[in-house]
């Protein structure tokens, strides 16, 4: 197997270079560390069967020899970093998907889009099926994440059906783990560093709006499980355990051993109230559940932090 992810240096594509590189591949990282550097692969790049390619997929992109499977990762994916390059996320999800889908045609290669939860938008519908249809504003702050990604879920869709290409598309759940950044904006890598450096953990509106969160591993198993099957999706890849946001941080507060007190503070513009995905697809088509309770995964994931943030400046750095 010879695979490119693109955002491979990302939080979620490094798991899944790291998976593939377990499993015997030949993986090919591109990034174009507009959100990160590349200290989330620098444990893999000593490595053979590694390469890392600095690359806005935007521009030119080119890659010799074959390619056996493109996983198309590449794109801001927390709030803080959309909302602050919102004319680059548009993009990669449009420009961006266009040139991987190409690539992947041009190699025979199987293709999975890493879409979201996001293009469900406010749901009207509970859980989330994969049929329902969205409740999105075209118009809204995080119009950029929602449409780009709705945008290229509708292209790798037309490359499946007009231009033969093996395609597949992955709607992925709030996601977690080692690796996230500190300063990235979503709610566990804020809730976790506010409550180990004893800060107040702040949480937007009443804390009543709900994720379904869903550690790292099992998400990584899911998405190769599409990359391995011939199914177009799209698939729900999440954690049905729903909680709210003042559970999730009452739960970091207990794990940490935190004194932290719990700030409200105004809710952002469009904020999702529900979300909780209907996994049945993923389990009829694909064999897979996720299998890590959220007090284990969150318990990784803060023995993680933990072991980075030895110091507020280390803190910092880490946050550039």
């Amino acid at each position: 197997m010879r695979a490119l992810v693109t955002g491979g240096a990302g939080f979620l594509g490094s798991h899944l270079c790291e998976r593939l590189l377990g499993q015997g591949a030949e993986v090919i990282c591109m990034d174009s560390f507009l959100t990160g550097g590349p200290r989330n692969v620098e444990h893999l790049i000593d490595r053979p069967e590694f390469r890392i390619i600095e690359c806005d997929l935007t521009g030119y992109v080119h890659v010799p020899d074959r390619l056996d499977l493109v996983l198309h990762f590449a794109s801001a994916a927390s709030p803080a970093d959309y909302l602050r390059y919102p004319i680059e996320t548009l993009r990669v999800g449009s420009v961006g998907t266009l040139h991987a889908l190409g690539l992947a045609r041009e190699k025979g290669a199987r293709f999975v889009l890493a879409s979201t939860s996001e293009v469900y938008g406010d749901p009207l519908e509970h859980p989330q099926k994969e049929t329902y249809w969205g409740n999105v504003n075209p118009v809204g702050p995080r119009s950029v994440y929602d449409e780009a990604k709705r945008f290229a879920e509708s292209l790798t869709t037309a490359y499946r059906q007009s231009r033969d290409t093996d395609t597949g598309i992955v709607r992925i759940f709030n996601t977690y783990g080692p690796r996230m950044r500190p300063f990235d904006g979503r709610a566990i890598p804020t809730f976790i560093r506010q409550a180990l450096l004893g800060e107040p953990i702040t949480i937007t509106g009443d804390g009543t709006q709900t994720r379904s969160i869903c550690y790292v591993d099992d998400t990584v198993t899911g998405i190769l499980a599409m990359a391995e099957s011939d199914f177009a999706g799209p698939v729900n890849i999440g954690n049905p355990d729903e909680l709210t946001m003042l559970e999730l941080a009452t739960l970091v507060k207990k794990l940490t051993g935190s004194s932290s007190p719990v700030e409200f503070i105004e809710r952002p513009a469009d904020d999702p109230m529900v979300r909780r995905p209907d996994t049945t697809l993923a389990a009829e088509r694909l064999g897979w559940r996720a299998a890590v309770p959220a007090e284990e995964g969150l318990r990784r994931t803060i023995d993680w932090f933990a072991s980075e943030l030895t110091d507020h400046g280390r803190l910092e750095r880490l946050g550039a």
